[in-house]
């Protein structure tokens, strides 16, 4: 009897008062040889190294190839594939994107060519509802890219308390405008507050790294938090820097001031007296734009090579997670969710089966990855179809063995045509799984809104309007035929990034 007494207290303490909060920092389009840790200029990121002295680092932790595809996988422990978000909402409005598909631009009533609206479907459940079940305290602060217009697809109808940050693929950092509403070329406004728009002054690096903090300092330690902090640094356009510049250029200083937010959030769990008891999980979402901030992996962003989804990753668990550690156990970002649930005392019972995997023994003791694959990419994607299962990875009909050559310089195909034929065969299945996408038959309506936000774009305040106004005429009124605002899809799984990639 005092057994099982004993047993359940330490259940009940699991689930209860030792539930770990959870704060999962996403950077965007941070290279991998960016951070001081794998050799970076150390000068930019002190506070992320420090998270590497004081955690473990995971070097085989894959994301996807693009922003979000990702942010898809993390929600919902689930491939993209499997509702479609290995597409991007705004894809369905680019006409270069959509042939692909056999679609063409949709048209309101009036003629106007408008986007097909794509987000996360309402069925998935999210992580965020899974720990809220849990009994914790949601909160996100960032970047969204799940949707960016009808209320049940952004972050308060996908399990969050707390919204504050932006829907869609990029803003600019001073002026909080979307540069470009596909197939729109104007500027739409896109910075709220629960789901509401509100006109804010300064840089959104820091006003993310604000909201972090006020949320953390206002927590009670009475219930269990996860605070998502998706910051929209490094990605395009970089604008203005408020600091570090002329003495860097322009993605240095965006790099360094990234950092000193997540020093600043680091800062506020020690202050607040939380750092014990918090697991901090420091990441990106996806490769840098190219092969010189990647090194030594091959490729970028949009493409499905090492440098386009092996990203740095960072646990911190004071007294759980060795310090100064590192593990090679192959992880995936749809792991994330059956671990932090798992963690958290929560439930993975579910309609909806995971891809995802438990990884809580291997980051706390650690144990050996139960993952022998990945499906990175399957067939209806604009990227090639990509598996990787042990050491062996199949990108279109290239082969590499990552063990002998993790720089993906050698297409081994030839020499392991039964390697080929069983992976192909494995993503030929994958590729069954995808269901019907369906003629997405609601609408962007109108093609051009002030705001993102169905419900909140006719309550668009004056001043807002007066803004986005200012910014819409000194915008190019027109492009060259074929020629678009927005890269190209990838080709033969290649991309070649100009500019900041917006």
């Amino acid at each position: 009897m005092k057994r099982f007494l004993l047993i359940l207290g330490m259940w009940m303490g699991v689930a209860g008062a030792a539930q770990p909060n959870i704060v999962l920092i996403l950077s965007d389009d941070l290279g991998w040889a960016d951070p001081g840790f794998h050799g970076g200029d150390a000068s930019l990121t002190p506070n992320m190294d420090r998270l590497a002295r004081e955690g473990t680092e995971f070097t085989q932790f894959y994301m996807t190839p693009v922003c979000a595809t990702t942010r898809a996988a993390l929600m919902t422990g689930r491939y993209p594939y499997r509702q479609w978000m290995d597409w991007r909402s705004e894809d369905f409005g680019k006409p270069d994107y959509l042939a692909l598909l056999g679609m063409t631009l949709a048209h309101l009533p009036d003629g106007t060519p408008t986007r097909r609206v794509m987000g996360l479907p309402t069925e998935e459940r999210t992580v965020a509802e899974a720990l809220r079940e849990a009994g914790y305290a949601t909160a996100m602060a960032g970047k969204w890219h799940l949707g960016e217009w009808l209320p049940e697809e952004l972050p308060m109808g996908q399990g969050f308390d707390h919204q504050y940050g932006h829907y869609g693929w990029g803003i600019d950092y001073n002026n909080k405008t979307i540069p470009h509403n596909a197939p729109a070329i104007f500027a739409v406004y896109d910075w709220h507050r629960d789901q509401k728009p509100v006109l804010e002054t300064g840089y959104s690096t820091d006003l993310i790294a604000d909201e972090a903090v006020r949320l953390i300092g206002q927590q009670s330690k009475q219930q269990p938090f996860f605070h998502y902090i998706a910051f929209n640094a490094i990605h395009g356009p970089l604008e203005d820097i408020p600091r570090h510049t002329p003495k860097l250029e322009k993605r240095a200083a965006a790099i360094k001031c990234l950092d000193e937010g997540v020093g600043r959030i680091l800062e506020a769990l020690k202050e607040n007296g939380l750092e014990e008891n918090t697991l901090v999980i420091f990441t990106n979402d996806n490769g840098g734009l190219t092969e010189e901030v990647n090194q030594p992996w091959r490729g970028t962003k949009n493409t499905t090579f090492e440098g386009g989804i092996r990203v740095p990753f960072i646990a911190r668990w004071p007294g759980k997670i060795a310090a100064g550690g590192r593990n090679d156990a192959m992880m995936h970002v749809t792991d994330l969710f059956p671990t932090l649930v798992r963690l958290a005392g929560g439930s993975l019972e579910q309609p909806l089966a995971l891809d995802g995997m438990d990884m809580s023994a291997v980051m706390l003791e650690g144990k050996p990855s139960p993952r022998q694959e990945i499906v990175v990419e399957i067939a209806g994607s604009v990227r090639l179809p990509t598996l990787r299962r042990g050491d062996f990875k199949l990108v279109g009909q290239e082969l590499f063995n990552l063990a002998e050559d993790p720089y993906e310089t050698k297409d081994v195909a030839a020499a392991h045509p039964e390697v080929v034929a069983e992976m192909a065969a494995r993503l030929k299945v994958a590729a069954a799984e995808r269901p019907p996408l369906g003629d997405l038959p609601i609408l962007m309506d109108p093609a051009l809104p002030w705001v993102y936000g169905r419900e909140e774009n006719p309550l668009t305040p004056e001043e807002i309007k007066l803004h986005v106004e200012a910014i819409r005429a000194l915008q190019p009124k027109s492009y060259p035929p074929g020629q678009y605002p927005w890269p190209g899809a990838p080709k033969d799984g290649k991309i070649i990034y100009t500019g900041d990639g917006r």
